[in-house]
Order: structure tokens, then C-alpha cells, then sequence
């Protein structure tokens, strides 16, 4: 499978790496945390390590560490806006629950 990301996530993504000015692309992986256990990370960086997995999607490079990528594989970042809010959604097949306060989820 794979990393996607929705339009209007590729949008945003390409609109930050712009402002930012630099950078290989948006890392996307997983932390422990929370209650559940583990926790999205989402961060632009400056390279690409020779472990990473590495999908070019709509134009936007995705890295995941191969650790993340058990996790991840097949998720769709999404970002969306309602009303005032807006942010990124992940919409993982891999996901079996997540907390209350949806910061964290397990597998």
C-alpha cells in the first residue's frame, strides 16, 4: 500500500514547504503517547534518512520512518476546515480505537 495525501492536503503541505523556503519534504510517523499509545507526528525536515520510505504524492514528498510505516501504511492525510477550525486529519485503516480527547490512538 501507501502513503496519500487528499488535494487539499497536498495543497497545504506545498503551501508550507513554499513559505518555509527548504526542505525535502513533510515526515509523517508515530510517537507513544497518551492514553491509547501512540500519537501522530507531523514535521517538515531538511533531509531524508536512508531508512525512510519516501512517497511523492500530488507533488508533496511524504517520509516515514520504517518504524511508523507498520502503523501508517495506507493512510490518507487529509486537511480540512469547519468553521474557524482547520487541520490535518488522518484517516488510518490501521486504527482499531482512540482515546477520548482523540490525541492518541492504538492499533
Amino acid at each position: 500500500m501507501a502513503v496519500t495525501l487528499s488535494d487539499s492536503a497536498a495543497a497545504r503541505v506545498a503551501t508550507y514547504l513554499e513559505k518555509r523556503g527548504k526542505g525535502a519534504g513533510l515526515r509523517l510517523g508515530v510517537k507513544t503517547s497518551g492514553c491509547s499509545g501512540l500519537a501522530y507526528i507531523l514535521e517538515f525536515v531538511d533531509s531524508i534518512d536512508e531508512n525512510d520510505e519516501v512517497f511523492v504524492e500530488k507533488g508533496v514528498t511524504v517520509i516515514v520512518d520504517k518504524k511508523s510505516y507498520v502503523y501508517l501504511d495506507g493512510i490518507e492525510l487529509d486537511f480540512v476546515k469547519e468553521g474557524l477550525n482547520e487541520g490535518f486529519e488522518f484517516n488510518n485503516p490501521n486504527m482499531k480505537g482512540e482515546c477520548g480527547c482523540g490525541e492518541s490512538f492504538n492499533v
